[in-house]
């Protein structure tokens, strides 16, 4: 039988502005002190790899410990989100990361291989599962507010990438042990988000759907527990929306790898200047995301996204084909701009409906950690048959089936079929 939801206002009261204004906050920073986690082990990639001594493939299986823990987080994401909640899914992330950059620090140091695996594990894992439930938290704090917010919670975290690469730098300049620059960022990343966490809120939606859900499960019209979870990678929306993921974490993904040797190798700048162009990259889309608040409340999601395909496309036929190299950053830009709303947006659609948001974050968030794990190697297995601009011709293609895919991340209540 048919069942209507309750009120929004039944049960707890509803929240207070300053109480949704502090639990925006504290999205803001998990969401940046990610980010900080994150480029803090990046940062110190090269000094890792001078301490234990590893070649470039021992290096890539060392770090394949993080890819490993990442999709254990991840796959198991919407399992643990139903069973403990996103507040404590996020401390026992935030404490499995932070353990794992020190013991990756102290492996390092130590130079014993096995830790620094053990550590990256354990950070990839941690990694994985605040990955999709800051997600969740930050769309149901969307919901909320009333506006677009997820673009700049994905900002917060570029943001924190700046500061965790800059603080990398520092340490490596200054001569700070491994042990001591990861540990420190480890321990605040632990305190900062127990902190944070406490400014959480109960998502009142999310409540309102569980109760029409345990009526519809007592009245046996509707499965519970994993093997409903599991059965959101069969719902269609689902699938296209990870494609959009998809094709846009590959944009963001193969810039962050190649776009640098790419522009030293194919446009003949020097290595400073292949820097540079990265930068650029970087900050065209965290002005993008910034922007994008606006833009996507003002337009919705399907124009906004096809408008970031667009620009991400002809981004990338300018970088790979233009004929000089002041033209090709012209290309960066766009590509940076495009690149910059598709994973946040894929977030929110993926979280529209309360009652299956973890589920189908996890399910997005996998396949667009896919394309940020498979990607880069692959790029630079094709380049070195063809040559690294050659080789994004691949990321164009994908940037344009998640252009025409776009319409799937409308919100349920106007969607139409693709």
């Amino acid at each position: 039988m048919s069942q209507t939801a309750p009120p929004l206002k039944s049960g707890p009261s509803p929240l207070t502005r300053p109480e949704i204004a502090a639990w925006r906050n504290a999205v803001f920073v998990i969401f940046a002190l990610s980010g900080v986690g994150m480029a803090s082990w990046i940062a110190r990639t090269p000094a890792i790899r001078d301490s234990l001594g590893a070649s470039t493939f021992q290096m890539g299986l060392i770090v394949f410990g993080l890819a490993a823990g990442s999709i254990v987080g991840l796959t198991t994401s919407s399992h643990v989100l139903a069973t403990i909640g996103s507040a404590n899914t996020i401390r026992a992330s935030a404490v499995a990361a932070g353990f794992g950059l020190a013991i990756t620090g102290i492996g390092a140091t130590a130079t014993i291989t096995p830790l620094v695996v053990t550590g990256f594990a354990l950070f990839g894992l941690g990694a994985g599962l605040c990955d999709v439930s800051m997600n969740v938290e930050g769309a149901a704090n969307e919901r909320q507010i009333g506006r677009t917010v997820m673009p700049l919670f994905h900002a917060l975290f570029s943001g924190g990438t700046i500061l965790g690469a800059a603080l990398g730098a520092a340490a490596e300049l200054v001569g700070i042990s491994i042990a001591v620059h990861l540990g420190v960022v480890g321990a605040a990343m632990i305190v900062g988000v127990l902190i944070s966490v406490r400014y959480l809120q109960p998502d009142p939606a999310a409540a309102a759907a569980d109760a029409v859900a345990a009526t519809a499960i007592r009245d046996g019209s509707k499965d519970s527990g994993w093997r409903a979870r599991l059965a959101i990678w069969q719902d269609r929306r689902t699938l296209l929306i990870g494609l959009i993921v998809l094709g846009m974490a590959f944009a963001e993904g193969s810039a962050n790898d190649w776009l640098a040797l790419a522009m030293v190798d194919g446009h003949g700048v020097d290595n400073a200047t292949g820097a540079l162009v990265f930068g650029i990259f970087v900050t065209a889309m965290t002005v993008g995301r910034i922007g994008g608040v606006y833009v996507l409340d003002r337009f919705g999601r399907v124009p906004v996204l096809r408008v970031s395909a667009v620009l991400a496309g002809v981004g990338l036929v300018v970088v790979i084909f233009a004929p000089m190299a002041w033209l090709a950053c012209v290309g960066v830009v766009l590509w940076g701009l495009g690149s910059a709303l598709g994973f946040p947006v894929g977030m929110s659609a993926a979280a529209d409906d309360p009652l299956n948001a973890a589920a189908r974050v996890s399910a997005v968030a996998t396949i667009g950690y896919l394309a940020f794990l498979v990607g880069p190697p692959l790029v630079g297995f094709v380049g070195e048959h063809v040559g690294l601009l050659n080789a994004l011709l691949m990321v164009l293609a994908l940037v344009a089936i998640a252009g025409i895919v776009s319409p799937a991340a409308r919100k349920p209540e106007t969607a139409q079929a693709v």
